[in-house]
């Protein structure tokens, strides 16, 4: 049985954990909205680009059109595009958009497909090292970063699309949590190369219009090689958005569940100390009154 000294040093590490608990949840407050409002903002914009290459991808021919737009002809090479988090202390965040990527790496190898693995973020090279270290091609991380910017998604995008001029691989996907509220954040994996054609994808203009026309100026291969481009940094731009304000939601919730359990480990350790100090007062009181009655 711990001693009361033990107890009271206990409850002082508890109580001074609480307080650096409850700090950062503060801090991730004040955070969150900002982050909240610039994935909210991002959204709009690279949804509706999204929506627009989709249908571009549909109507397109395979020959002559961007391999960025149509893909190569080939599947074999997988590029995973894995963001996450510099930093921990964030609940499931991180380990939630590594599972997912896993799943994703392991059904694509076990289908006889080559994966390649490009982290964005330390925590993802670190959730992923120990199944998929051999297949991680690239690293990149923003640490010590107080502001994401779209000049940040655009060298990221840069590694990218470097990689696939060089033919490195045949389909990139990019994985990131998108933001839903302050305790639901969504794994999402998004195919960025090709443009995915997806059912009822794009903006409601151009999805519900089957007849769309698209008139290019000055000509379609000059708008779209600027286009494709644009947009995988666009997309990615959105991924780390979403990532932020994920990040500090899921960090607020973490941080608000260990300040109450700290919470409820000092009330517990407090009556066990209580105990432990009325069960020593009446063994003394005890030994005092034998000892009165033995003279």
């Amino acid at each position: 049985m711990p001693s009361l000294k033990d107890l009271r040093n206990r409850i002082s590490s508890v109580k001074a954990t609480r307080k650096i608990t409850k700090a950062m949840q503060m801090v991730a407050a004040a955070k969150l909205r900002r982050a909240q409002e610039a994935a909210q903002a991002a959204r709009p914009y690279a949804e509706r680009m999204d929506g627009v290459l989709s249908n571009l991808a549909s109507r397109a021919n395979t020959e002559g059109a961007s391999p960025l737009l149509v893909g190569t002809g080939k599947e074999d090479v997988h590029l995973l595009v894995v963001m996450t988090a510099e930093r921990g202390l964030c609940g499931g965040f991180n380990g939630n958009i590594a599972k997912l990527a896993r799943a994703d790496a392991q059904k694509l190898l076990a289908a006889g497909k080559t994966v390649k693995i490009m982290t964005v973020g330390r925590k993802g090279a670190d959730n992923l090292r120990r199944d998929l270290n051999r297949n991680i091609v690239e690293r990149t991380d923003f640490r010590g970063l107080k502001q994401l910017t779209f000049a940040h998604a655009e060298g990221v995008a840069d590694k990218l699309l470097t990689m696939f001029d060089n033919g490195e691989f045949d389909v990139a996907t990019l994985y990131f949590s998108e933001f839903k509220s302050v305790i639901s954040q969504k794994p999402t994996a998004l195919q960025i190369i090709p443009a995915k054609v997806a059912e009822g994808s794009g903006d409601t203009a151009t999805a519900a219009g089957d007849g769309a026309v698209y008139e290019y100026e000055p000509d379609e291969t000059t708008i779209l090689k600027y286009l494709l481009r644009r947009n995988i940094g666009t997309q990615i731009f959105r991924g780390l958005l979403e990532n932020a304000a994920s990040e500090q939601g899921a960090r607020m919730s973490a941080m608000d569940a260990a300040t109450r359990n700290a919470g409820d480990m000092i009330n517990k350790l407090t009556v066990k100390y209580n105990r432990q100090r009325q069960a020593n007062i009446t063994k003394e009181l005890i030994e005092i009154i034998s000892g009165a009655e033995a003279l």
